[in-house]
């Protein structure tokens, strides 16, 4: 299994600004969920800290292989997507990485 994680900074100059914008990244990527070939799971999270250096908004989705997440990232759906919210993001952070089970 592959996961992403990805971290936004979004734009706005109040926080109720950054706060509906936070929510439309929401919106977008959950009109992803059951639309996406071998995406396992999918999980946003908008930001609750007061720290400066936080980021608004993350994404957690899970692929079931390498070839599935390459899919995603030219699904028509989701270039919806990244096109809805190109003018939100100021800052991105993505990490790809295998998911191995070990006992805890």
């Amino acid at each position: 299994m592959i996961r992403q994680i990805v971290m936004w900074s979004v734009r706005g100059n109040t926080s109720p600004e950054r706060q509906v914008a936070r929510e439309r990244v929401r919106d977008s990527f959950e009109s992803l969920r059951g639309r996406i070939p071998g995406m396992t799971r999918l999980e946003i999270g908008l930001n609750i800290s007061n720290a400066d250096y936080a980021c608004d908004v993350v994404l957690v989705s899970d692929f079931v292989s390498s070839d599935a997440l390459e899919a995603y990232a030219i699904h028509p759906e989701h270039k919806r997507v990244i096109a809805e919210l190109d003018t939100l993001r100021l800052t991105r952070y993505q990490i790809d990485y295998v998911v191995v089970e070990e006992p805890y």
